[in-house]
């Protein structure tokens, strides 16, 4: 005989214990997804509520993402930050977004440096959106640097007193005297052909040919003493910043001497050469003549040897003919 009453107790007691094991789970849940946020409000809480109290809008699970990409989040927060408080990160040309903020980090590229440079060019009035400044810094050039001298021009001493065993540039004007001279060149980065542009060895070298070449069309050394403005001008003229990261802004002569009279030191040198070729020169036709001489005198001797054996002839035939009956001591007839 069935109780009915027992039934209806066991199954509320089976729901009550799914019940409360559903709760249980739901509770669990609720208190791991507390404890991961939590643990990411610690982690990224204080980045988050920077970049939004700054306008730069980055969002929670990009910052999560960061994390596992292997990228700095506070390195990319920070740059954003700077960017938009500089008033150009909001700029549609300069693109600087937190996306292709983390591309250029990924790219082993100076972010902060990227974003000194840009703030830096946009304060000057310069032209310099993210993208240029991004190819700058990964082609290996110190972008931010680049700025800076294009605001400010830097001076370069011509020839390198690190780099070259000399230190003055020498050159001959046309009457053969050395001048020494050290110059300074005055240059600008040219953003412009900063990628792909030759670099400040390539500017001094020009500029050293440029100040031979000057010099050595001049008439006389006095001539660059009196004016050596026109060096300058001639160099500045023959537009030397070419296919180069700079653009020269002037040459000044920092220092001239007068060296050797070189050309007078090669007259005098080609003078002993003559008079050495002319010594041999007469040398040789001396030689010359001892050897005639020489040549006669053996020539005389031979001779008369010729005439002793001429004279020796004449005994021998005088005996021979007295031997023959030929000879007669008196006249024929007697």
């Amino acid at each position: 005989m069935a109780f009915p009453h027992v039934s209806l107790l066991a199954a509320e007691a089976a729901e009550s214990d799914s019940s409360g094991a559903v709760m249980i789970i739901v509770i669990a849940l609720v208190a791991l997804i507390a404890f991961i946020s939590v643990i990411v409000l610690m982690l990224y809480g204080n980045l988050w509520f920077q970049a939004y109290m700054s306008g730069a809008h980055v969002r929670m699970l990009s910052l999560i993402g960061m994390t596992f990409r292997q990228v700095t989040p506070r390195v990319i927060v920070e740059a954003k930050i700077m960017a938009v408080q500089a008033g150009v990160g909001s700029d549609p040309q300069t693109g600087i977004s937190t996306d292709r903020l983390e591309a250029h980090y990924l790219a082993r590229g100076n972010v902060p440096n990227v974003i000194h440079a840009i703030i830096a060019a946009h304060r000057a009035g310069m032209d310099l959106d993210f993208d240029r400044a991004a190819a700058i810094d990964l082609a290996g050039r110190d972008v931010l640097d680049a700025v800076r001298t294009s605001v400010y021009p830097k001076v370069i001493d011509c020839p390198d007193p690190q780099k070259s065993r000399k230190p003055t540039l020498s050159a001959i004007a046309r009457n053969g005297v050395e001048l020494r001279i050290r110059a300074r060149v005055t240059v600008r980065t040219n953003l412009a052909q900063l990628i792909g542009g030759a670099t400040e060895d390539t500017v001094v070298a020009r500029v050293g040919e440029g100040i031979i070449t000057s010099i050595g069309s001049a008439d006389s050394h006095l001539d660059v003493l009196e004016n050596p403005d026109r060096i300058s001008k001639a160099v500045l003229a023959r537009g030397l910043d070419a296919q180069t990261a700079f653009e020269i802004v002037s040459i000044d002569i920092a220092d001239i001497d007068v060296g050797e009279n070189i050309g007078a030191r090669l007259q005098a040198d080609q003078a002993e050469a003559d008079t050495r070729v002319a010594q041999a020169t007469a040398e040789q036709r001396r030689a010359e003549a001892v050897a005639q001489e020489q040549a006669m005198k053996a020539r005389i001797a031979e001779n008369r040897a010729h005439v002793v054996l001429a004279e020796a002839e004449v005994p021998r035939a005088m005996a021979n003919a007295f031997r023959e009956g030929n000879f007669h001591a008196g006249p024929p007839g007697a």
